[in-house]
């Protein structure tokens, strides 16, 4: 468990308390209130803050409103207007179109952006603490206990340098030490091995991810210099992300799958 994180904990095994949900409402009730009273009283330099604060915050919430009011806007609309011979009563009236289309393909945008980040493994199995970290004791007497070791591969940049070890709290042992990843290029059908640039993301922990652990499901970034991908727009593609498909503390080899 990273540090400061005890109330967290004591919610998984604990659970809230009965009137949680209650008291949290009370709480967001009063929170216009006391929000009031303190804009009244702030003054100086804090209140200017406070006041720039507010306004951004009407002008995100007016645009959400507005957004909304759109869903069943009417907008007028040269295109929709019939050709040819027009009744009377409907000589004065213009074509309509409902802005809900509008809404749809904002939302159908957001989709497809939010597809394009499909990986191969959507789920991956939690690991504990105590599998990911060894608890290694120092101190004369060998009383201290706030060092870890890492157990699982990692990677760690051309310029890393080391702390001095009696302030390293993260131990990363250079035999478990990855540059090198078996990419395979899911439409060539074909395995390069490839240089690691670094890591993305670790689906375990933001903590994992800035440490650079390399388990399974975690997003690395790959140079891809050798394949001699270009974009659509001519250029060459020297990174790429790719995601862990084996458990490579288990095989010696990074193993992963490009995301194309």
């Amino acid at each position: 468990m990273p540090q400061n994180e005890y109330i967290e904990e004591s919610i998984r095994r604990h659970g809230r308390r009965m009137d949680h949900a209650e008291r949290k409402r009370k709480k967001e009730a009063r929170k216009v209130h006391k929000d009031a009273a303190f804009a009244q009283k702030v003054h100086g330099l804090k209140a200017k803050l406070y006041n720039k604060k507010r306004h951004n915050e009407k002008i995100q919430m007016k645009k959400t409103l507005k957004m909304h009011d759109e869903k069943n806007a009417k907008q007028k609309t040269d295109d929709a207007v019939p050709e040819g011979a027009v009744p009377a009563y409907l000589l004065d009236r213009e074509g309509q179109q409902r802005a809900k289309v509008l809404s749809n393909m904002l939302k159908q945008k957001r989709k497809e952006k939010a597809g394009k980040w499909n990986v191969p493994l959507p789920k991956v199995r939690g690991i504990a603490e105590d599998e990911m970290f060894r608890v290694v004791k120092t101190g004369k007497s060998k009383t201290k206990s706030w060092k870890r070791m890492v157990t699982k591969p990692t990677f760690v940049g051309d310029g890393f340098t080391r702390k001095p070890p009696k302030y390293e709290r993260f131990i990363r042992p250079m035999a478990l030490r990855y540059k090198k990843a078996n990419v395979t290029h899911p439409e060539l059908k074909a395995t390069f091995q490839l240089p690691i640039i670094g890591v993305k993301k670790n689906p375990q922990s933001p903590m994992y991810t800035q440490l650079g652990v390399l388990t399974k499901g975690t997003i690395i970034e790959v140079n891809v210099a050798e394949l001699g991908l270009v974009t659509t727009g001519g250029k060459v593609l020297w990174g790429k992300y790719a995601q862990i498909t084996n458990n490579p503390e288990n095989d010696g080899c990074i193993n992963a799958l490009l995301l194309v």
